[in-house]
C-alpha cells in the first residue's frame, strides 16, 4: 500500500499567504501616524498584499476551479463565491487605505487594522477548506503528475514581478526542507539570487539549516557561488 503524502497543490502557496497575512497585520497594529515614511510603507505593503490575494484567487479560478469541475461537477461552487466575497473585501479594503492615506487618524488606522483582521480570519477558514475538501476531490480525480502539470500552468503564469513577491514570502514561511527543495528545483541561473534573498530574510539558524540541506557549507552570512 502507497502511504507516501499526495501532491498538495494549495500549501505551498497557502503557507507563503498565511505568513504574509499575518506580517502585514502586525504592521497595520503598530503603525505610527506620526511618521510619513512609517505609514507610507505600512500601506504599501497592504496595497501588495491585496495585490497577491487578488492574483491568487484568480489563479485558483482560471486553473483549479476547471479541473474540480471537469471531474467533480459543483465542488467548487462555494469557494469560488467566497472568492468574490474576498474581492468585494479587498476593494473596501483598498478605499478604507486609500482614505487613511490621504487623512490619517488614529480611529480610521484600527478600522483597517480590524477589518483587514476580519478578511484574515476568514481567508485562513476558506484556505483549510480548499486544503481539505478541494484536495480530497483532486486526489480522488487526478494523479500527483496532473496536479503538478496544472501547478506548471500556474507558474507559467506569473510574471517575474509576482514571482518575486512570492517568493520573499515563501523563503521565511518554508520548512528547511521546503526552502531547499524550492531552491534546488530552480534554474541554475536563479538559484544564486533567490540564496541571497534568503539570506536577508533568515536568522542564522534557519540560514544554516538552508544551507546543510543544499550541500553548502553553513556559513553564516556568505552565500557561496
Amino acid at each position: 500500500m502507497n502511504t507516501s503524502p499526495r501532491f498538495n497543490i494549495y500549501a505551498p502557496i497557502h503557507k507563503a499567504l498565511r505568513l504574509f497575512m499575518t506580517d502585514t497585520l502586525q504592521c497595520l497594529s503598530r503603525l505610527d501616524l506620526d511618521d510619513a515614511q512609517d505609514l507610507e510603507a505600512g500601506l504599501a505593503q497592504l496595497d501588495a498584499l491585496l495585490d497577491a490575494a487578488s492574483c491568487h484567487l484568480q489563479h485558483e479560478n482560471d486553473f483549479i476551479h476547471p479541473a474540480i469541475e471537469e471531474r467533480c461537477s459543483g465542488i467548487s461552487t462555494r469557494i469560488a463565491a467566497e472568492h468574490q466575497e474576498h474581492l468585494d473585501a479587498i476593494a473596501m479594503l483598498r478605499a478604507h487605505a486609500a482614505a487613511l492615506s490621504a487623512e490619517p487618524e488614529a480611529a480610521a488606522v484600527h478600522r483597517l487594522y480590524r477589518q483587514l483582521a476580519t478578511f484574515i480570519a476568514e481567508n485562513f477558514e476558506h484556505m483549510d477548506a480548499e486544503e481539505t475538501r478541494h484536495n480530497q476531490a483532486l486526489w480522488a480525480a487526478y494523479g500527483d503528475a496532473e496536479l503538478q502539470a496544472i501547478e506548471g500552468r500556474i507558474l507559467a503564469s506569473i510574471g517575474p514581478q509576482e514571482m518575486t513577491l512570492w517568493l520573499r514570502w515563501m523563503l521565511p514561511a518554508f520548512s528547511p526542507g521546503e526552502r531547499a527543495q524550492l531552491i534546488a528545483g530552480l534554474p541554475l541561473a536563479a538559484q544564486a539570487p533567490v540564496l541571497d534573498s534568503a539570506r536577508s530574510l533568515l536568522n542564522d539558524t534557519a540560514w544554516t539549516k538552508l544551507c546543510r540541506a543544499l550541500g553548502h557549507a553553513p556559513v553564516p552570512g556568505l552565500v557561496e557561488a
